[in-house]
């Protein structure tokens, strides 16, 4: 495959990587978090900790588990949003030399367990809000050891002042029983006394198990090792680099931390240049998020289209500095032309597209930074990463015809956790990951989307699987058939739409969407319902989910 896209490649930009510069993750962070010791590393609710801080709270936390019995390489799930913790835990993890499970807190009992199940998880870190959903599964589970946390944990002064806010004002934190559970502030300060042992990684090593949907129905784990986010930071890093300054940089981290996206390009692209993350717990909450952006000089944010699109309709937003913003990149789902010719307009700068899956960690194509307008492009291949548009027998097509996007390099994942017939149905004989998506190149070897080949829903960014959808509608007893596809949405850019044949005459649209959201994280809940007496059928009885979008 000729490379036809680096004459395209910004000034400075390699054409390959040295994924051999860092043994591993582990070494990426111990690096940055020594170099830039007294630079804020991440700001949540006001407070801010250096990367002195992160340096000793993590150490303390790796070593607590290691002194807990954990072995290299068992899992450790993470269910937690933006806060302070996440990277104080997830270093930790990293740097005793465990896996990271990333965990929706959002998810329901059903979810949960899946997840858990499947990872072989032996600990958890979660949000004592959260503490009823494990509490509904915990003897179905292999947990060995759970911390729990309050939101205001690391919030210094502040904390039992957060924290009584949390639970005795707002009331968000239903009650719970985990018994055994360590509360995070105890582990710290056990850990004060313990040496954190360096556990021997390399590349092949396991950093993440990172849960993606599946045709199955069931979300699977992507297995990213060392080296690949490794590779994907150094890709990324390398594309920034024009656009950034070592130690100068403060990015806006909305999107949840669990999610690759965010992961990958905020809590660790910007922690190896020295740049400070500003947590946004609650995103949604537009008014207070328009506020903190008026009192922090911000240099990037990165973001879906929906929460671009939020941005400039909430009030005020359009009153705010923009002078020190270089960066505004788009990934997760596609970036909506009105969407960034708006943000252009308000904020003066461009919207960048970046494109990337989970079992890419995540990033495989992005614009580049210089680009003036939206074009409508998920950008060019991304240093020693090689992309091409195939036909269903993985033979390449030539410019401009429409194939499915593959793409190779050191950032593909492993494969899927313990299913090898899945990762057999995504890779191609000589490497490469089959995305799913349709696209074609140009001759300047920009890569565009056409269509998506797979049935995967895309909400706000994250992925949902119509089987997953069909399989909780279908335990409802009033239900005889049932399909489920994406449909455009102005605010979620898709949502779940959801087509029923019913056995009981009587079932109404309220009832079902109740019976999903006990099983259904709030995203996957289908948006509409439109009941059918039959449903469009192969002539060997598969429901035709695209003969439902015509």
């Amino acid at each position: 495959m000729e490379k036809i896209w680096l004459a395209e490649y910004p000034p400075g930009v390699p054409a390959e990587i040295d994924v051999d510069a860092y043994g591993s993750l582990k070494d990426v962070i111990e690096r940055s978090l020594a170099r830039f010791a007294d630079l804020p590393a991440y700001t949540n609710m006001g407070h801010s900790l250096s990367y002195a801080g992160i340096e000793r709270l993590s150490a303390r936390f790796g070593a607590w588990l290691q002194k807990a019995g954990l072995q290299k390489g068992e899992r450790v799930a993470v269910m937690l949003p933006n806060l302070l913790q996440y990277p104080v835990v997830v270093f930790g993890i990293l740097r005793a030399g465990l896996t990271v499970v990333n965990v929706n807190p959002l998810y329901t009992p059903r979810e949960l367990e899946h997840q858990l199940q499947d990872s072989g998880a032996r600990a958890i870190v979660i949000l004592e809000n959260f503490a009823g959903t494990l509490q509904a599964v915990l003897e179905r589970v292999p947990l060995q050891t759970i911390v729990t946390t309050q939101v205001g944990d690391l919030l210094g002064w502040r904390r039992p002042l957060v924290n009584f806010v949390v639970k005795h004002v707002k009331r968000l934190v239903p009650a719970a029983s985990l018994p055994g559970a360590v509360p995070l502030p105890h582990a710290l300060e056990e850990g004060e006394s313990l040496a954190l042992a360096d556990p021997g990684l390399g590349h092949d090593d396991l950093a993440f198990l990172q849960y993606t949907g599946g045709t199955t129905g069931v979300a699977k784990g992507a297995m990213l090792s060392h080296g690949n986010l490794v590779a994907n930071l150094m890709q990324a890093a390398a594309w920034l680099h024009s656009a950034t300054r070592e130690g100068e940089e403060t990015v806006i981290t909305a999107l949840p931390l669990y999610h690759i996206f965010s992961l990958t390009a905020n809590c660790l692209v910007f922690m190896s240049i020295g740049g400070e993350n500003v947590l946004v717990t609650d995103p949604r909450d537009m008014k207070g998020f328009v506020r903190l952006l008026s009192r922090v000089k911000f240099t990037a944010i990165t973001g879906v289209n929906t929460l671009f699109n939020g941005l400039l309709h909430a009030s005020g937003f359009d009153r705010l500095d923009f002078s020190t913003l270089r960066i505004s990149l788009g990934g997760g789902m596609a970036v909506q032309r009105a969407v960034a010719e708006r943000w252009k307009q308000v904020t003066g700068k461009p919207l960048i597209e970046a494109y990337g899956l989970t079992e890419t960690s995540p990033a495989a194509c992005i614009n580049p930074l210089s680009l003036p307008d939206y074009n409508g492009s998920i950008g060019l291949p991304i240093p020693s990463t090689i992309v091409t548009i195939r036909d269903d027998d993985g033979r390449e097509l030539p410019i401009g015809e429409v194939g499915e996007i593959c793409v190779r390099g050191p950032q593909v994942m492993l494969g899927y956790w313990q299913r090898p017939e899945e990762t057999a149905k995504v890779m191609t004989t000589d490497g490469a990951l089959r995305t799913g998506d349709l696209g074609r190149m140009d001759a300047r070897g920009y890569f565009y989307v056409t269509d998506r080949k797979k049935d995967m829903i895309l909400v706000s960014g994250f992925n949902v699987y119509p089987n997953e959808v069909e399989d909780v509608v279908m335990q409802h007893p009033g239900v005889r058939e049932a399909a489920a596809i994406g449909v455009p949405d102005e605010k979620s850019g898709e949502a779940v739409k959801l087509f029923v044949v019913r056995k009981d005459p009587k079932l109404d649209e309220h009832a079902l969407i109740e019976h999903c959201r006990k099983s259904l994280t709030g995203y996957k809940v289908p948006k509409q319902i439109e009941f059918r007496d039959s449903l469009p059928k192969t002539n060997v009885g598969k429901i035709l989910r695209r003969a439902l979008r015509d």
